[in-house]
């Protein structure tokens, strides 16, 4: 997760894919529980403010711990810059946090 993801300001895509695996022992999460949700909070670097929750689709069910989300809904309608994104899954109320951050930068559109 430590390469930096390239945007454009005010696009919707590209959809981007992650698997979620275990920390211990690298195997992937199994998300298919129908409580089981998965966001990702996305912020400007340096700031504490959360400007979007992206709720994450689970990909084949869910069962080999691959989600995948993209930036509709106006997300990347924000100033050029560094951008980090945190992943947070919901096993039926209990939170887990993934450790590293998503990076992302943003660049300004051209039109």
């Amino acid at each position: 997760m430590a390469e930096k993801i390239k945007l454009v300001q005010g696009d919707s895509l590209p959809s981007i894919k992650l698997t979620l695996t275990d920390p211990t022992d690298g195997v992937a999460l199994d998300l298919s529980d129908a409580t089981t949700v998965v966001k990702v909070y996305f912020r400007a670097v340096g700031s504490a403010q959360v400007l979007s929750a992206i709720t994450c689709t689970k990909v084949g069910g869910g069962t080999a711990g691959v989600v995948r989300f993209d930036f509709s809904g106006g997300v990347l309608n924000v100033p050029p810059g560094p951008y980090e994104g945190e992943i947070e899954i919901s096993f039926a109320g209990q939170l887990q946090t993934v450790y590293d951050k998503l990076k992302f930068f943003v660049r300004e559109d051209f039109a």
